[in-house]
């Protein structure tokens, strides 16, 4: 049994000055229960923490770590990049390299926008929606999660469940400008273009969902969601922030040949350094300030050290093979997890995920019924093994190139002793 003496001591600390002990919900094991590891430092697929133990990680940063932790390519440029400058507050040329990076993957980018995070580019693309179309209303999909963006994150059942917009901290007045339909049912996305008649802005939706279980769009959903956009003079945004560069050089766009009018990255950008963007086509990015009237800024928007990070990871994502053999580890992992059995587990390319309790998932309704207990179990379990999931039934797990055939096996064979253990078989 791992001992967790140092993380039981110094989580006791964090919960005393830091909300829950953690800088970001996910991070909390408030769904499995148990003390958090403290994380000392990571190494190619590996994480460890302050009491020595070594596990083998499928958290992966929460998804951007596609080359694993530390990847000497990335390191020797961030430390490049420190060493010229930290911040200037000024345009580098590394920023047209970057950018011009990101548009050969995302044609669809014809202009775009550095930020910081996921969030950021969510709420920024929102704007620009607006603007564009000089409508109110957003149109989401519940269970679709686009980081803490007040319109967004207060809407829908999950926020009237814990108290609603105003025990979220939420304006009720920008949540009523939001309305919500339900992933792979494109009949909800018509009726609310039919019931808003020349108010919704936008729709925007994840492509692959990575936070009520790794859902894929059904054959002709993206599509449906998109026409029927333009037929009402509505944007089609795609938050490709997890899914961006994880599942294809181009992301889900490129894997399902769509092209969004504008699409929101993060996390994957720069191998784990804070980065995000935004863009779309060259009429609509226009209007953002200084060229247009949105405001939109950031000091450390297009930081040297995060730029110089991006390119380094881009230039090892955009090699021959990455993507095949990411998806050959994959097929490896889900496979043999499938034939041990006693668990759901549903993938897109090197994102999956485990559950209990239903046998499929397709929409939010469907992930209502996560038997949360027995992950918790499993979790556990797995932990026990050495094994790091991220600490939520809902929520991506993810490989990187540099896991192994034999560490995938590892992971087999502990599920099967987890699952055998629980007597789930």
């Amino acid at each position: 049994m791992n001992k967790l003496v140092k993380s039981e001591n110094i989580y006791s600390q964090l919960t005393a000055i830091i909300p829950g002990g953690v800088n970001s919900p996910f991070r909390g094991f408030n769904q499995v229960g148990g003390c958090p590891p403290i994380i000392e430092r990571g190494w190619g697929s590996h994480v460890y923490d302050i009491d020595g133990n070594d596990y083998l990680d499928l958290c992966c940063g929460w998804g951007p770590l596609l080359f694993g932790h530390c990847h000497p390519h990335i390191v020797n440029a961030v430390q490049k990049a420190a060493a010229r400058g930290t911040l200037f507050g000024a345009s580098t040329k590394g920023e047209l390299k970057l950018a011009e990076m990101v548009r050969e993957a995302y044609p669809s980018m014809e202009m775009l926008r550095f930020v910081n995070s996921g969030a950021e580019a969510v709420m920024s693309s929102l704007r620009v929606a607006r603007s564009v179309t000089r409508r109110p209303r957003i149109m989401k999909f519940e269970g679709c999660y686009h980081g803490h963006v007040e319109c967004l994150d207060a809407a829908g059942i999950e926020a009237q469940e814990n108290g609603g917009p105003l025990a979220l901290g939420a304006s009720p007045g920008a949540v009523a400008e939001t309305v919500i339909a339900d992933f792979n049912d494109l009949q909800s996305v018509s009726d609310l273009f039919a019931k808003y008649p020349g108010e919704i802005a936008a729709a925007i939706l994840e492509p692959v969902t990575g936070s009520m279980g790794v859902i894929a769009p059904e054959p002709g959903f993206l599509e449906g969601v998109r026409d029927l956009c333009h037929k009402n003079g509505a944007l089609f945004i795609l938050d490709e922030v997890l899914t961006g560069f994880r599942l294809a050089k181009g992301g889900a766009q490129e894997r399902y040949n769509i092209q969004a009018d504008l699409t929101c990255l993060g996390k994957a950008i720069s191998g784990g350094l804070a980065m995000g963007a935004y863009g779309g086509k060259a009429e609509y990015m226009k209007s953002v300030s200084p060229t247009g009237p949105i405001y939109q800024a950031g000091t450390y928007c297009g930081n040297p050290i995060s730029v110089a990070g991006a390119i380094a990871e881009l230039e090892l994502a955009f090699q021959p093979g990455v993507y095949e053999h990411l998806e050959e580890l994959s097929n490896r992992l889900v496979k043999g997890l499938k034939e041990v059995g006693g668990m759901l587990v549903q993938s897109v390319g090197s994102m999956f995920f485990i559950a209990f309790g239903p046998e499929k998932v397709r929409n939010y309704a469907d992930s209502t019924h996560f038997d949360y207990e027995t992950f918790a179990k499993f979790f556990h379990g797995m932990l026990e093994e050495n094994i790091y999931l991220p600490p939520s039934t809902t929520d991506a797990a993810c490989i990187s190139a540099v896991h192994t055939e034999k560490e995938i096996d590892r992971v087999i064979e502990a599920a099967d002793r987890v699952i055998t253990k629980l007597n789930l078989k």
